[in-house]
């Protein structure tokens, strides 16, 4: 009995002692952690205040699914009907991450540009302009479409379809708008800033901006600055844990392990999926009220988007409200069929081969932030960014990992794969090697402008519908059929 007593009063001085540090304030607490490698504490201002945050785990952003990484083949699965060769099979691996649960709606691009209008459409209204999708990509020269044109984006019966009209440009600039929104928010959350409806032109959030302490808000509660030697506040940090890594497109890598969604299967794959579920079929056969419904939006042969009144093939004649049909089994809706999407990389006809196996990717341009005469980084422009330059040959001189900044042609269109590969430093940003290999506008549209998209649409037929089907456009162009996702880092563990 005195044994039991004992054990009752150990176990509740645990849950004491486990409830007092769990109600501790602040980024930090009161709770004190000690070097393994030097014996001093940390998050003490009596000793200098080397400060360590107690979070440790990312926080999910919003619309965000995670991705548990892992090796695949990637590459064409299904036939090949003009012998391009375009996407051969190769094992890689990709890291973990997340990805939106589904396309970027037209209500959340809504958003998007109700804000660009509100902070910068009275001194800077290019901005408001640059970023309005082409609704005119629903005209055709023999179709009556001007309802599309007129409606789709705007009217809100349409809020939960995908934004389509947005080019390469406008996706990348959306994913940086909405990491500053979201990490505002994050430390509106920790109490750190007041929430500012009259941010204007520079003095408006940016995550860049404000870890660099050219942003400060209309602040609440600074963190607690334990240096002896500072005022006591100061900005959050990357390290206090609190904001969260850069919301992105996906790399094409990324997006196509994604939309296969081989969740649990071993290493030893005998069959690769042609689409994002099993079987060969585009109908669900797995299904009991839903046996042998469509698993996605997509045009099932020449005139037939629909199918006939009252058993239609797919329920929508145009694009669908995003998570309509079953998500895959990384919860993912929609990678296949309603719109293609647009990813990071560059096109090139043999990425597959050129790349990396571990985080392909092809498009990297490596920069640094521009510097004062004292060394601090630059005054932020006039739209409150951090001025970026891309980093010179001198700066990467004695590097043996990359050797400039722009990397978009490396292995295929530099002067290493153009001319002699042992000259090929001499001449190194020599622009017109890659017109050289592709003859631009001529016999080829590759250049370093050029875009992956991937997956079918509500346009294509059931080919496209594979993920390992790869295609390219400008940029700067924008289509009917096109939309996008966002992606953010996993940083830490790869699992969740």
């Amino acid at each position: 009995m005195i044994i039991k007593n004992q054990q009752i009063i150990s176990l509740m001085t645990v849950v004491a002692l486990a409830l007092t540090l769990s109600s501790c304030s602040g980024i930090f607490g009161s709770k004190k952690r000690t070097s393994s490698t030097t014996g001093w504490d940390y998050n003490s201002s009596t000793n200098g205040g080397f400060a360590v945050s107690d979070i440790n785990e990312q926080e999910t952003g919003p619309g965000l699914v995670f991705v548990e990484g892992g090796t695949f083949v990637m590459g064409q699965v299904g036939e090949d009907p003009l012998y391009e060769n375009y996407a051969p099979a190769r094992r890689v691996t990709v890291r973990s991450f997340y990805m939106d649960e589904t396309e970027v709606t037209n209500l959340d691009y809504l958003e998007y540009l109700y804000w660009l209008n509100r902070v910068f459409g009275a001194d800077y209204p290019e901005v408001y302009r640059k970023a309005l999708p082409d609704t005119l990509v629903w005209r055709s020269r023999l179709a009556y479409n001007e309802p599309l044109a007129n409606l789709y984006l705007r009217h809100p019966a349409y809020n939960d379809y995908p934004v389509v009209g947005v080019t390469w440009v406008q996706a990348t600039d959306y994913c940086k708008w909405r990491s500053d929104r979201v990490n505002e928010l994050l430390l509106i959350k920790a109490g750190v800033l007041a929430e500012d409806p009259d941010q204007r032109n520079e003095n408006s959030f940016n995550t860049e901006a404000y870890l660099a302490g050219q942003y400060s808000g209309l602040v609440i509660k600074p963190i607690e600055d334990l240096d002896p030697n500072s005022t006591g506040g100061r900005n959050a940090r990357m390290e206090d844990g609190i904001m969260l890594p850069n919301y992105r497109l996906p790399t094409e890598a990324e997006w196509e392990y994604a939309a296969l969604g081989l969740y649990g299967d071993n290493e030893l794959i005998t069959e690769r999926r042609i689409y994002p579920w099993d079987g060969h079929l585009v109908r669900n056969t797995t299904g009991k009220s839903d046996y042998g419904d469509y698993m996605a939006n997509f045009k099932r042969s020449r005139g037939d988007y629909m199918g006939v009144a009252g058993s239609l093939n797919d329920g929508a004649d145009i694009t669908a409200p995003v998570g309509t049909y079953p998500p895959n089994d990384f919860g993912l809706y929609n990678m296949a069929g309603n719109v293609a999407e647009w990813v990071q990389d560059v096109y090139r006809t043999l990425s597959h081969e050129d790349v990396a196996d571990f985080s392909p990717f092809r498009g990297n341009i490596f920069t640094t932030p521009v510097l004062d005469a004292e060394g601090n980084i630059a005054e932020k422009d006039s739209l409150g960014r951090i001025r970026y330059r891309e980093i010179t040959i001198n700066e990467a001189q004695d590097r043996f990992n990359y050797r400039e900044a722009n990397n978009v042609n490396y292995l295929d269109g530099d002067n290493r794969s153009v001319n002699d590969p042992g000259k090929w430093l001499d001449d190194v940003n020599n622009s017109n090697s890659t017109s050289m290999m592709y003859d631009y506008k001529n016999s080829s549209l590759v250049n370093d402008k050029t875009r992956v998209y991937k997956g079918g649409s509500w346009k294509d037929g059931p080919y496209y519908l594979s993920p390992g089907v790869r295609r390219y456009l400008d940029q700067n162009k924008a289509t009917d059929y096109l939309g996008f996702r966002c992606a953010m880092d996993r940083v830490g563990t790869s699992v969740n």
